[in-house]
Order: structure tokens, then sequence, then C-alpha cells
């Protein structure tokens, strides 16, 4: 991945389309693609016109679970247009670590769904699921019948010396009733009965970048997430530019309180910002001016102005600009001494700029 530095305490300025500045668009799936069962509205589309103009295009998804092909295949069923290698997974990327460090025909402890296994046989690796069977190294992704016996047997593995990888750490993972829990919680399991730490590939972790590049190419990518502490923190760590959009975990007052670690290039309320410009944020005291909207914190809450010639008027480039102002309000104000304020007025606000132009926009976290 490319080294590009940046200040994280604020946004990036983009004065011409965002996509013109890049050459792969790396869209995370859950919360911006999809959600659960069906396409964030819009992002089918979204996603052919990045590819009409030439830009390639990668889902790269912490989930070890699924195979690239049933990945891909599940994005046709939406309407997404995608073939098998445009899909990266965290299995792929901690199968390329293991056979990196051991080599092929290792025989590595298998802990997790259909996917990490088949990622492993992929690289020339071969997976097993005893002790007994002489196992060099642990491998845990995850798999929804990952159960006791599994974990068990990992910890034995894990305590008798065996090096320890691990797809991915989120805590949660999205299902069709809700949220459960993840591989960071399977992980944690492992790491409560044996006091160690795996080395993983996931994001925020470089390595699953890194894999993407490998395997879909470009030098100067831009990674679109919903969620601060993979997609973007890992953009970070690799030093690439990123796009948090707000149709996933991630909502305004979450953005707005974001350490810098954490703070994103670009933001929008879905992926319609790739194709505006991203104005300046000017900061005058203690107010944050976007295209005429006027950002101010009073007793604790971003309040928004709209001093645009017509404020009547709205679509994707006044929602950037909107979303532009409380942010750099907010983070400019925590950068200052002051405590994270409450953005609970501005996500309503959000919702009515992006519905006077956009009858078709997905739903808005605010």
């Amino acid at each position: 991945m490319p080294d590009r530095r940046r200040d994280i305490h604020r946004l990036a300025v983009r004065d011409e389309e965002l996509v013109a500045g890049y050459d792969v668009v790396m869209l995370d799936l859950d919360g911006v693609v999809y959600r659960g069962g069906e396409a964030v509205a819009g992002a089918p589309g979204h996603v052919e016109a990045v590819r009409s103009r030439g830009l390639r295009v990668a889902f790269v998804t912490n989930n070890a679970s699924r195979s690239p092909a049933a990945v891909a295949a599940h994005l046709r069923q939406l309407g997404v247009a995608a073939h098998d290698d445009d899909v990266v997974t965290s299995a792929q990327a901690v199968a390329r670590l293991v056979v990196d460090r051991f080599g092929a025909g290792a025989r590595i402890l298998c802990v997790g769904g259909a996917g990490l296994s088949a990622a492993l046989v992929d690289c020339g690796l071969r997976p097993v699921v005893s002790l007994d069977q002489d196992p060099i190294a642990v491998v845990q992704g995850f798999g929804p019948l990952v159960g006791w016996a599994d974990l068990a047997e990992a910890s034995y593995a894990v305590a008798g010396g065996l090096a320890w990888f691990a797809s991915n750490t989120d805590r949660t993972v999205p299902t069709a009733r809700g949220t459960a829990p993840g591989n960071g919680m399977l992980v944690e399991a492992v790491a409560a009965a044996t006091r160690a730490r795996p080395e993983v590939a996931g994001k925020p972790e470089p390595a699953l970048f890194d894999e993407t590049v490998l395997r879909v190419g470009g030098t100067r990518p831009l990674v679109v997430g919903d969620r601060l502490d993979t997609d973007i923190e890992g953009a970070n760590r690799v030093g690439a530019d990123s796009l948090l959009v707000l149709t996933g975990v991630t909502g305004l007052r979450d953005l707005a309180g974001a350490p810098p670690s954490q703070r994103p290039t670009f933001v929008a309320p879905d992926l319609g910002g790739l194709w505006v410009a991203h104005p300046t944020v000017s900061i005058d005291g203690d107010v944050a001016t976007c295209s005429g909207f006027v950002a101010r914190v009073e007793s604790g809450h971003v309040r928004v102005r709209d001093r645009r010639s017509d404020a009547s008027t709205g679509g994707h480039a006044a929602a950037v600009a909107f979303v532009r102002a409380v942010v750099g309000c907010a983070w400019h104000h925590a950068d200052t001494g002051g405590s994270p304020p409450s953005t609970c007025d501005a996500g309503g606000r959000l919702r009515s700029i992006m519905v006077a132009d956009t009858p078709s926009d997905p739903e808005v976290s605010g």
C-alpha cells in the first residue's frame, strides 16, 4: 500500500468529484453495499458507475465465514455486478500470512467456517480439525457453527505453543435478526484461556489491504466503509484515503466523536458522495462553515444554520457539505479541549436535505 500521510485532525478537500483522484475503490460490504439481505438503496448503480469511469472495484470484507465465490453470488442476487475475483476476504489475507510463514503443505488447525478452510486450501495449506493431526499453527475465523469443542481445541493448541492467527477481531457480526457476537468474541475466549494474543490479518491491520492490492491492483486506493474502528482506522494505518458513509453502523454522533486515529479523509451520507466535490470547511473561532452551512457548538449540541442562497435545495452535494460542517465543527471543538458534542438535531436535518432532491436515497444513520 502507498504511504500517503495527511492531517487526520481535519477533513481533506476535493474540488472535483471524489472518484477522480483514485484508480481503485475498496468497498466494505455490510453497511456500505448491502444491509443484511438487501442492497443499500442506490448501491448497485454506484458500483456500476465506478467501473464505467475505468476504476477497479474491490469488495473487501472482514467476514471469513464465506468464500469469495459465495459473497460474489450474494452480491449478484442483490443486483450488484460482481466477479468472484472482485471479492477479498480476511480469510484469504490470513491464509497468506500463514503460508508465507510456514510454506505450502503445512498442516493448520482450522477453527472457523467453510470460507476459512477454503482459503487455506487455495494457498496450498492443509486444514485439520484436531491436535492429533499434528498441526503447526492455529488459524481462527468466524463460523456460525464454531462451538465450545472447537474453542477448546484451539486453546489446547495455543497453550501448547503453536503460533496463533486470527482472520479478524470484530466483536460483533450483523445478522438478519440483529447484532450477534463476532469472531473477536470467540478470539477473546481463547485468549482468556491461554493469556496469548493472535496475529491478526483483517481490518484495521494492514494484511487485508495488502492482499486486496495484490489481487485487484491499483496504486491510488480509496477505502469506503461504515466502521471507524476497522475500515477507517485501517485506511489510516496504511496511508490510504477513506470515505466514511452513514448507511451502516456509524452515525453522525459516532463520527463527531471520532478520535484522530479513526477520522476519515472524507465523509458522506452514502455512496453518492463519490460523485460530488468535497468543499473546504473554514474554521473561524468556534464556528465551522462549509458551502453556506454554518455550524457552532451551543450548550453541548452542534447547531447548524443554513446560510445558502437557496436553502430549499438538497441532494448529495448539499448533504456532503452539511455533514462536513457538522463534523468539522465537532472535531475542532474536541481538539481545542471541549467534550464531544451531541448531533441529535443534525440527523433529522440531514435526512431532510437528502430527500429534497433525491427521492430514492438510503436511510441515513444520525
